[in-house]
């Protein structure tokens, strides 16, 4: 890619940090960066994963900003710096996927109505599950959507397939709201928490810089309640009969080797949809394929902007 550099530890001029408040008077941290260039080409909203932060994805965001697009996001409850809802530190709590999927119709409505179209939502990880059950269920209806390692699936841990009827034995037992397990992004697993992410160490680094400067926005840890929500609220998608009627386009971006989640799943799910792309990667990307090594990176932006310019065109 032919972008210049950005300093991925900046924020870029022109952006801007601020707080949106939920209808239930929650208050979210928002990012939005309008578009600069002479001809606006529409709007992205771009939501996180687990535990992320949108200054995580600023590279990201400038080069879509650069080819004019206007860029917003927002930190999920519960996680980043929009506040915790349990007295564990910096654990990432929630008590039902719905209230994220609350969150995003709300900002999306008004996003809609104060940005220029078209309209794309993309999302990474837990936000790309978030994305695609709300565009199922009805609550957004952007002009596009992009998927990035959609958590659609768990990857099978040391319970196999009855790793949800676990989490809800352990879950459980006693408070909830409880960390469900210490520092790693995977329990009972010997891998870093880097090598899960990325194979470049430098843009992982940057994450930890971001963290290290403002210790308020680092997430830990999901409670029990955040993994038996999620392992419900995947379940409940995969079977939702809406998927075939689904209507808006869709690109998906597929890690098959990713350690985090599963990408088979995403991949058995894909057919549902009337109108999506697939695009997988091989051992080359973890699972933050948007911040992966340059090559993974450039192929993955390429992917993301011949999509934008065929399927989300103004009307």
């Amino acid at each position: 890619m032919a972008d210049s550099p950005i300093d991925r530890r900046a924020l870029p001029a022109g952006a801007e940090i601020h707080r949106w408040t939920a209808p239930d008077g929650w208050e979210l941290r928002a990012f939005t960066w309008p578009a600069e260039t002479k001809e606006v080409r529409g709007s992205i909203l771009f939501q996180g994963g687990r535990g992320d932060i949108f200054e995580k994805y600023l590279e990201s965001f400038a080069h879509w900003h650069a080819r004019g697009w206007t860029i917003t996001s927002f930190d999920w409850r519960g996680q980043g710096g929009s506040g915790r809802l349990t007295e564990a530190r910096n654990c990432g709590h929630i008590e039902t996927f719905d209230d994220y999927v609350r969150d995003l119709r709300a900002f999306h409505g008004e996003w809609i109505a104060g940005t220029p179209g078209p309209h794309v939502v993309m999302g990474h990880s837990m936000g790309g599950h978030l994305v695609l059950r709300a565009m199922v269920e009805g609550a957004i209806r952007p002009d596009a959507a992009v998927l990035v390692a959609p958590m659609l699936g768990f990857r099978k841990g040391l319970f196999g397939p009855f790793a949800e009827r676990a989490a809800r034995l352990l879950g459980g037992m006693g408070d909830s709201s409880r960390p469900a397990w210490k520092g790693n992004e995977k329990p009972y697993t010997t891998e870093t928490r880097a090598s899960l992410l990325t194979h470049d160490a430098d843009r992982y680094a940057d994450e930890i810089w971001w963290q290290t400067h403002g210790p308020e926005i680092l997430t830990g840890p999901p409670s029990w309640r955040w993994v038996i929500e999620g392992f419900r609220s995947m379940r409940e998608l995969a079977v939702n009969p809406r998927l075939k009627r689904m209507a808006v386009p869709l690109l998906m971006l597929v890690a098959k080797k990713d350690g985090l989640i599963d990408g088979a799943a995403a991949l058995k799910l894909a057919p549902s949809l009337p109108d999506a792309r697939i695009v997988t990667f091989g051992a080359e990307s973890a699972h933050e394929i948007l911040r992966e090594v340059d090559s993974v990176r450039d192929r993955a932006l390429g992917e993301i902007d011949l999509f934008l310019a065929a399927r989300a065109q103004r009307s």
